[in-house]
């Protein structure tokens, strides 16, 4: 009975800010749960279960670490797009990627992948509706509809498979309703903002008709943040278009088809981005005149098109059977492609330093076949097998310093990359807890991945802007490979009170290897052969505690990983004055950290809630070649991207209910993030006078928020973002060998009024 008081009072404090159910890290977090008292100043809420490891079990019984964030919570953190997350979830760091504004870059515990082209595979899985996405064009997903979004943080290699090296990201739209329902809502904000957001769903043919449906679609528009002083139009706008459907038919409670179908337009332009230092690659265009650094950190002048196109789309069918009380089976069959058009001025002037335009498309196909085994005993859990077959391709155009004047050959000012990479990969995985006492549990899994990894690559120089007159070739392969990884996981915990329970974890994880679809094997033989695959070895300590009386909900982690053959993306200069793209493994790291999570009741209008965390990132080996056959290791002088050394947020919420049966909430948020380095260069290899690596100071961001909702029908919200209009670099370009120093821009202050109609 202590045990369920325990999990209804921590759901009172989840209903007001992100769901801190900590879990295992192959878990899912809590499904949404409904108030027993009013929504705002809620005590109690019903018993919370979750799927932790793929099966059904109470809050408390399974052990570390997942956020999860309900829908309520993600409305009143005004949460937009998987970027807001940042900040709410310890050891986080996640943005748009350079040049643009719907490509995701993920990071976790210092772990993921900054570069977005489709020949390496990202560090962080992002996951719609258990379906993976594979690529991270598009990935930067904005929420509406949803039904929950969980971080999962740390290696995922037994339950998620490959790529889950520094966490996964899910996100859960609604499930089908068995009555109707649904909402409209509109938001104005500044910057020209109009978003719109609605969504139906309910039963077809009557309640007991076993078929239920819901349609959910958005638009949200927005002018840019700065616009192109070079041509007058907006960059870093917003033009999004999207639509999700479900179908389910329901046989009984042992038997349900479910099919769903996605579709995601978003056309909005080029990312503004600001030049960092003066490009005297300029003198070799007279014509133009010279280009200093603007001032305003989103205005750019490029004579490119602006073009930043991405199309979406997956379906999926799960099938659920339960043949008797002790087995339920679960298949799922998913489909996704895209296609993305977009332009990136590397030199931001109309200067022809360095415009890159790219094409990428992909398709995937995927099966699920899951089987979950509980029959009331000491023994309980899961084996499965995940099959995925990938097709992603693509083009880059590069024109380098394209001038009358330029000292560059024709063949080393435009080229061509431009290849395939197909992947074949299966997985076997199972994971039990046993219970070795009424307290002390055991927990044990295992996944077995067999990948093939074939890249077709075709790089060449041509003699003409116009790309029709190959005149060298500097990469023309078709090879494949094969990688095989078995990732275990180990965990025990130990209910040592009612309200305080103790875990250790260990867990390992892995990210595919390949081909480097920028190699140029004249220049670089070793570029033609696979890099190997990744992997972290995570080892897990921690507590979920709750004291005074069940008003105060804390959470402690720590964690030390050993991480191997790490993939990373490098421009170097050439001989002939351009660069190369290197993607390669560079060595080896050790990370270690600490997270706190917390959540404080101390009456029933208060809410405080947020995260401390700490991040030791180190390089033990980074192998560098200062000339030709000579290879030093120069860790000590590397520092880990996206790590920054401490982060932490504080939420603080008044609440109150109105006579009439409306409520009021009030929020002011404020993170922070100390200096991080935003690129990965190898200063030994720069030329003298070359800028450093970019980075970024520590900085703060305030926000606040106001929720009204008079009725059950009705919700106004005032929410602002960055009210301070902090300036704060997230990524951006240093390439010496065109003297490229662009550093790309969080989003600028932002407010918006939204108003909500829930029937």
């Amino acid at each position: 009975m202590k045990r369920n008081v325990l999990s209804l009072v921590i759901g009172a404090l989840l209903a007001s800010g992100p769901a801190m159910a900590q879990e295992t890290a192959e878990a899912e977090a809590p499904a949404p749960v409904q108030a027993t008292d009013s929504e705002t100043e809620a005590t109690t809420l019903g018993t919370i279960m979750v799927t932790a490891r793929k099966r059904e079990e109470t809050l408390q019984e399974v052990p570390v670490a997942v956020t999860a964030f309900t829908p309520q919570a993600l409305d009143k953190l005004n949460v937009r797009d998987l970027a807001d997350l940042d900040a709410q979830v310890p050891n986080l760091t996640v943005y748009a990627a350079r040049g643009s504004s719907s490509t995701v870059t993920a990071y976790i515990r210092g772990v993921g992948q900054s570069d977005p082209t489709w020949g390496s595979d990202p560090g962080v899985g992002i996951y719609l509706d258990d379906v993976y996405i594979a690529r991270p064009q598009g990935a930067l997903l904005d929420v509406f509809d949803v039904g929950r979004i969980e971080v999962l943080r740390g290696p995922q290699g037994t339950l998620y498979g490959k790529n889950t090296i520094g966490g996964a990201i899910r996100y859960i739209s609604r499930g089908l309703p068995r009555q109707l329902e649904g909402f409209g809502q509109l938001t104005v904000g500044n910057y020209g903002q109009l978003d719109a957001k609605a969504a139906i769903g309910g039963p077809i043919g009557g309640e007991d008709s076993g078929l239920r449906a819901r349609l959910a679609v958005a638009s949200m528009n927005r002018d840019g943040f700065g616009e192109n002083t070079y041509t007058d139009q907006p960059v870093s706008d917003k033009e999004i278009n999207a639509a999700r459907f479900n179908l389910g038919a329901y046989a009984g409670d042992d038997f349900d088809v479910q099919f769903a179908v996605d579709w995601l337009d978003d056309k909005s332009g080029m990312r503004g981005s600001q030049m960092l230092a003066a490009n005297p690659l300029n003198a070799f265009f007279p014509w133009l005149g010279a280009f200093p650094p603007l001032d305003d950190r989103y205005d750019i002048r490029s004579g490119m098109r602006n073009l930043n196109d991405f199309l979406g789309k997956g379906a999926s069918a799960t099938v659920n059977w339960r043949p008797n009380e002790n087995w339920a089976l679960k298949y799922v069959i998913a489909k996704r492609e895209s296609e993305t058009n977009s332009n990136i001025d590397f030199d931001n002037t109309p200067a022809r330093i360095a415009d890159v335009g790219g094409f990428y498309a992909d398709e995937q196909v995927s099966h699920e076949l899951q089987a979950n085994f509980d029959a009331g005993g000491r023994a309980r859990g899961v084996i499965g097998l995940y099959k995925f077959d990938g097709e992603a391709g693509g083009q880059i155009r590069n024109t380098f310093l394209d001038s009358p004047y330029s000292p560059l050959p024709a063949a080393a000012r435009f080229g061509i990359s431009e290849g395939t990479v197909f992947t074949n990969s299966i997985a076997l995985y199972t994971d039990w807890t046993i219970d070795l006492t009424d307290s002390f549990k055991l927990g044990v899994g295992a996944r077995y991945t067999d990948e093939d990894k074939r890249g077709v690559v075709l790089n060449r120089g041509f003699g003409d802007p116009g790309f029709t007159t190959p005149v060298v070739t500097l990469a023309n392969f078709d090879k494949t490979t094969n990688f095989q990884n078995v990732s275990p996981k180990f965990s025990l915990d130990y209910q040592i009170t009612p309200d305080i329970m103790v875990y250790g974890l260990a867990t390992r994880g892995f990210k595919s290897g390949g081909y480097n679809i920028r190699a140029n094997t004249v220049s670089v033989p070793r570029s033609g052969e696979p890099y190997d695959d990744e992997s972290v070895d995570s080892f897990e300590v921690g507590s979920k505690m709750s004291f005074l009386d069940q008003t105060l909900f804390l959470n402690l982690s720590a964690f030390h990983n050993k991480y191997k053959d790490i993939q990373l993306s490098l421009f170097t200069a050439l001989p002939n004055g351009t660069f190369f793209g290197d993607f390669t493994n560079a060595g080896a790291g050790t990370v270690n950290g600490l997270e706190v999570e917390y959540q404080w009741l101390p009456s029933r209008h208060w809410v405080i809630s947020g995260n401390l965390a700490w991040l030791d990132a180190k390089y033990d080996e980074f192998q560098y070649s200062p000339s030709p056959g000579t290879i030093i290791n120069i860790a000590d002088e590397q520092k880990f991207t996206n790590a920054p050394d401490f982060s932490g947020a504080l939420n603080v919420e008044w609440r109150t209910d109105f006579a009439n049966g409306g409520n009021l909430s009030m929020r002011v948020s404020y993170s922070y993030q100390s200096d991080v380095v935003a690129t990965t260069e190898v200063p030994r290899a720069l030329p003298p006078g070359s800028p450093p690596p970019i980075s970024q100071d520590g900085y703060g961001l305030i926000s606040a928020g106001v929720v009204y909702k008079p009725n059950d029908s009705w919700t106004f919200s005032l929410q602002g973002t960055n009210l301070a209009d902090e300036k704060y670099l997230t990524t951006g370009y240093n390439i010496p060998a065109l003297y490229l120093y662009t550093g790309f821009y969080g989003p600028p202050r932002q407010y918006s009024l939204s108003a909500r109609y829930d029937f």
